[in-house]
C-alpha cells in the first residue's frame, strides 16, 4: 500500500524562455501531468465548442480572453484530472486567474524561467518554419542543410509574424507587464522559485534538482492510498 502525495507547480516564462522544454523534461522526470493552456485553448476552438467560439471572438478581435472564461476552462480541466498532480503551463496570466485558482488547489511551486530578452529575441528571430509540415529552424543551432529551405520537402521556409524583432520586442514587454504582478503574487506568498539563464540545458539541471528536493521532502498532501 502506498501513500500518494500530491504536487501541483505552475511554470512560467516569457515566449522563447524554453519553457516548453523543461516543461516536457519536468512531465517526464516527475511524472506530473503536464496543462498547458494555450493547447486547450486551440482544441476548444477547433472543436467550435461554445466556449471555443467565444475564445476565438476575442482572438479575432486582438482581445484577452477574459479571466472568468480561462479559468472556467483551466479548472474544469483540472478537475476532469482528479487527485493527480500536475504542472500548469500557461496559466494564470493576471493575479486574479491566480487568485482563482488558489481558492480550489494549493499551489506547492512556481517555477519561473528568467531569460535575458536579448538572448529571447536573438532566438525568436533566428526562427524559420516549413508551414505545411511545421518543422522548425533556427539559423543559429539548428540550420537548415540549404539556407532557406526545408531539409525533407526542399520547400521555402518562412519566418512567422510574429517572429520579427519589431513583434518579438512587443510580445516580450506585454508579457512582462501583463505577467509581474503575477510574480509578486506568488512572491508574497512564498512559492516563486526564480531560475536565471541563457541556456534550457544549464538551466534544466537546477531545476531538476530543485524539484527533485521538494518532490523528497514530503511537505505535501497526501491523498490516500493506491
Amino acid at each position: 500500500m502506498v501513500v500518494r502525495v500530491l504536487f501541483r507547480a505552475v511554470i512560467m516564462g516569457p515566449p522563447g524562455s524554453g519553457k516548453g522544454t523543461i516543461s516536457e523534461r519536468i512531465r517526464k522526470s516527475f511524472e506530473l501531468k503536464h496543462i498547458s493552456s494555450g493547447d486547450i485553448l486551440r482544441a476548444n476552438i477547433k472543436a467550435k465548442t461554445e466556449i471555443g467560439l467565444l475564445m476565438k471572438s476575442c482572438i479575432d478581435q486582438g482581445q484577452l480572453v477574459p479571466d472568468d472564461i480561462m479559468t472556467r476552462l483551466i479548472l474544469a480541466e483540472l478537475r476532469n484530472l482528479g487527485q493527480n498532480s500536475w504542472l500548469l503551463d500557461g496559466f494564470p496570466r493576471t493575479v486574479r486567474q491566480a487568485e482563482a485558482l488558489d481558492d480550489v488547489y494549493n499551489v506547492d511551486t512556481v517555477v519561473n524561467l528568467n531569460v535575458p530578452f536579448e538572448t529571447i529575441k536573438e532566438r525568436l528571430t533566428s526562427r524559420w518554419v516549413h508551414l505545411s509540415s511545421g518543422r522548425v529552424y533556427n539559423t543559429t543551432f539548428n540550420p537548415p542543410k540549404i539556407p532557406g529551405l526545408d531539409d525533407v520537402t526542399g520547400e521555402p521556409l518562412i519566418q512567422r509574424n510574429d517572429d520579427t524583432p519589431e513583434t518579438v520586442t512587443k510580445r516580450l514587454k506585454a508579457y512582462e507587464m501583463q505577467t509581474q504582478p503575477v510574480l509578486e503574487y506568488y512572491r508574497s506568498k512564498g512559492v516563486l522559485e526564480v531560475f536565471s539563464g541563457t541556456e534550457t540545458n544549464k538551466i534544466w539541471p537546477h531545476v531538476h534538482t530543485f524539484l527533485s528536493g521538494k518532490l523528497a521532502s514530503g511537505n505535501h498532501k497526501a491523498t490516500g492510498t493506491v
